[in-house]
């Protein structure tokens, strides 16, 4: 039953992790890295394919074994969270672009601090 709850969770965090790629707020990477951890306590078919892909496989494992990212992709992180938040906050009304205004710095600074890793490690 356990496993069946970590494979229904890990595929309703990917599914919500690919929907953050156009959905600004909706946090992509760490829902990627939570479908990780499912499938890697629950089904080694799912982590294996989730590892072997070609856009997320190498950030997980760079997470997993150094706890940090690329340039290439931090760099990648920082632009898409810049043009997700500058889209959310020209189309939100004056009291939420305040809130969105501080969010932001908040994720920016988050994704600022991640550890950068040697392009040859993987």
């Amino acid at each position: 039953m356990k496993k069946i709850l970590l494979v229904i969770g890990g595929c309703l965090s990917l599914g919500l992790g690919i929907l953050g790629i156009v959905v600004p707020l909706l946090p992509t990477t760490p829902l990627v890295l939570l479908s990780a951890w499912c499938f890697a306590r629950s089904s080694d078919r799912l982590y294996n394919w989730l590892i072997s892909h070609p856009r997320f496989g190498q950030v997980i494992l760079n997470w997993q074994n150094h706890r940090g990212m690329q340039a290439k992709h931090k760099k990648k992180a920082l632009l898409l969270t810049i043009a997700s938040f500058v889209f959310s906050i020209a189309l939100a009304p004056m009291k939420i672009k305040i809130l969105l205004v501080f969010i932001g710095i908040c994720v920016m600074t988050g994704v600022s601090l991640i550890r950068v890793i040697p392009e040859t490690n993987s």
